[in-house]
């Protein structure tokens, strides 16, 4: 699947930036590697909006690691690989679960506040965990620990974070093939600037934009996948993507996160006649799997013609639920819900995308000195379907281990770095500013559209067939790019969805977060395998 190239540009005319570490994204794993990385050289971290823009900020439920004295790495483990349905990497899940701890260790060492019950951590259990292991600090987790790792950036002298700056491509020599760089679209200038490094490394979350309904803020457009598919590397899994089961289902209100581990503290689903209905899908009930929960919500929905069922809060003492969860509270409360009634709407939405950039346990990928951590890699800890709460615990793990393994990559090649110069051959010219008439915003709303109604929660291979047509039919129509991030985005976008329907098409089996109505059984006898493609 030939992709769109972006750029023909002189590069060595444009503005420059240099570092010994390049690090594109400012979640979790761009911030901890940032931080990492600072002991070692300079860094420049690059991030399309402020900072604080990211999935890392919403997290709500927080980081699983097993630091109490009735859990242990093993039992963990064998959770982690039970939700990934077969297609988890044993290994690269044990490096989770066994460092796992150490650096939460050290986020706490960095000033980050998890809740506690005297001296003892308040953990917390979400779906197919068998122990309580989520530590969280209230409902806001992700917020408290963005806030302690920017803080950290923003005072280390070595670490230079520019926000602003859209990711347009990575930069490879056509030579040597290493990785030397990426080109960035500063929104404050409008012009292009060119950031070079050794060593990059991508952060740049996931694409959770690439469905119509999703929990995802904005930016996550899947920016560095499709950019890291035009520059040769592999993208893997990406058929595979987690629609979270429980997100506020209002009028009027966006589609806000409703914390798994209010289910860990006791909520109860029920449909809309009252109906609690997870023990006939599941024996856990609801915290079995994310898939299996978000599947089960759906045929209630169609069995009883509702838009949405209801997360049964009653068991928990009001007083209780709002300490608990306060944002979730707040947030309800302001779209005119009244938590006293004991229940809240919900449906589901898309939350996370399994498939990225594959990656090895180190972060490494297919070209030399380009890592990839957090959602925008697939290292196999997730398989087809991550467990919660491993996500903020796989940031830190991976983006402390890519800049580990990005170090020893400089030490080894401390020759002058090649430089990228001239023009790259074979790449699309980009149209002037002015001259630009297309509504990107209107494509990648189109692209948003197709996926979720034809390649969504349930899929069958007739609509994943027309998914494919109509998504060509948008490429097609893309004649010249514009500079501007809408253009990157869509570009983006469409780049992504078309190796999401194709991969859902060669799958003919339903695991994970992947579910065929047309082939609704496992088939561990072929597809005991990942897809992966390559341009």
């Amino acid at each position: 699947m030939t992709p769109h190239y972006l750029f023909s540009l002189e590069l060595d005319r444009l503005p420059s930036l240099e570092s010994d570490f390049l690090i594109v994204g400012s979640g979790i794993a761009g911030l901890f590697a940032a931080y990492k990385a600072g002991k070692l050289g300079s860094v420049l971290v690059v991030t399309k909006q402020r900072a604080e823009d990211s999935n890392t900020e919403r997290a709500q439920g927080g980081i699983a690691a097993a630091v109490d004295e009735t859990d242990s790495p093993v039992l963990h483990l064998e959770d982690t690989l039970e939700a990934g349905a077969g297609l988890c990497d044993a290994k690269t899940v044990e490096i989770l679960v066994t460092e796992g701890p150490l650096r939460v260790m050290e986020l706490v060492e960095l000033g980050v506040r998890f809740d506690r019950e005297g001296s003892a951590w308040d953990l917390g259990r979400e779906g197919a965990h068998r122990r309580r292991r989520i530590l969280h600090a209230s409902d806001a987790t992700g917020g408290e620990v963005a806030r302690a790792l920017i803080r950290e950036c923003r005072s280390d002298p070595r670490i230079i974070l520019r926000e602003g700056c859209c990711l347009v491509d990575f930069l490879r020599h056509p030579r040597s093939g290493r990785c030397v760089g990426a080109l960035m679209l500063d929104s404050q200038t409008g012009g292009f600037v060119v950031c070079r490094a050794p060593v990059v490394i991508a952060a740049t979350g996931g694409a959770g934009q690439l469905y119509r309904g999703t929990t995802n803020p904005t930016v996550a457009t899947g920016d560095g996948a499709a950019a890291a598919y035009r520059a040769g590397a592999e993208l893997m899994d990406m058929e595979f993507v987690q629609f979270h089961p429980t997100v506020l289902a209002m009028p009027n209100a966006p589609h806000f996160l409703i914390s798994e581990a209010v289910r860990g503290e006791g909520a109860l689903l029920r449909n809309v006649r009252g109906e609690r209905f997870m023990p006939r899908y599941h024996q856990m009930a609801e915290l079995a799997p994310r898939d299996v929960v978000t599947r089960a919500i759906i045929r209630e929905m169609q069995e009883t013609q509702a838009n949405h069922v209801l997360l049964d809060i009653s068991q928990s003492e009001p007083d209780h639920f709002q300490v608990r969860f306060p944002n979730i509270s707040s947030t309800c409360r302001e779209y005119g819900l009244d938590l006293g009634k004991g229940y809240i709407p919900v449906a589901p939405a898309t939350h996370y995308i399994m498939g990225g950039i594959k990656t090895g346990s180190n972060g490494e990928t297919n070209t030399p000195g380009f890592y990839a951590c957090g959602e925008v890699a697939c290292s196999g800890v997730h398989g087809a379907n991550r467990l919660a709460s491993n996500s903020l615990l796989e940031g830190l793990v991976f983006g402390a281990r890519a800049v580990t393994a990005g170090w020893r990559y400089l030490q080894q090649s401390m020759e002058q770095p090649l430089r990228l110069t001239g023009y790259l051959d074979g790449r699309q010219d980009w149209t002037s500013l002015t001259a630009d008439l297309y509504d990107w915003q209107e494509t990648a709303e189109r692209v948003r559209t197709i996926m979720w109604d034809k390649a969504g929660i349930i899929r069958q291979g007739q609509g994943l067939a027309q998914a494919a047509v109509e998504l060509d039919r948008i490429d097609r129509e893309i004649a010249s790019l514009a500079p501007t991030r809408s253009a990157v985005e869509a570009v983006n976008l469409l780049t992504l969805g078309r190796l999401a329907v194709a991969a859902a098409q060669l799958r003919t089996e339903s695991r994970g977060g992947h579910f065929r109505s047309d082939f609704p059984s496992r088939d561990d006898v072929y597809w005991l395998r990942h897809i992966i493609f390559e341009v």
